[in-house]
């Protein structure tokens, strides 16, 4: 079964891209081998949008965009576009170091965030039972 998503942005400059997600992000990595960084992201969810073209995009999640945008400001980060409301929720765009953009938005709708999340939570839990059984029965 589906166990997480491997999302990838291809750039011309990708090591800048990496320092960004490292440094003003501050996402946890792995080192996969020679210099490869793979970031961890925050629970993720999917969505499919009708549309004249196939295409695909990636937005980071936030619980309050202004104060997302704002701290990012004191770091350096420059919006490509002002923040606007949707109605089912508060978008703009991050313009990144290596010219590239990533959409940031708070949802107003409900997630399936949470889903996963007490997923996860359940199937941890029911691990750590078995192991509990295993070690009582020893």
């Amino acid at each position: 079964m589906i166990s997480g998503v491997h999302a990838i942005i291809y750039s011309k400059q990708a090591e800048r891209l990496r320092e960004f997600f490292q440094d003003v992000l501050k996402l946890s990595w792995v080192d996969a081998g020679r210099g490869w960084l793979i970031f961890a992201l925050p629970p993720a969810e999917i969505a499919m949008h009708p549309d004249d073209e196939s295409r695909h995009e990636l937005f980071l999640m936030c619980d309050d965009v202004h104060a997302t945008t704002a701290e990012l400001k004191r770091k350096g980060v420059e919006l490509s576009m002002p923040i606007s409301d949707r109605g089912w929720g508060l978008v703009t765009r991050l313009k990144l170091p290596s010219g590239d953009e990533i959409g940031l938005y708070q949802p107003k709708h409900p997630t399936a965030i949470a889903l996963s999340v007490s997923s996860e939570t359940k199937l941890r839990a029911r691990r750590l039972q078995r192991r509990r059984k295993r070690v009582q029965r020893k």
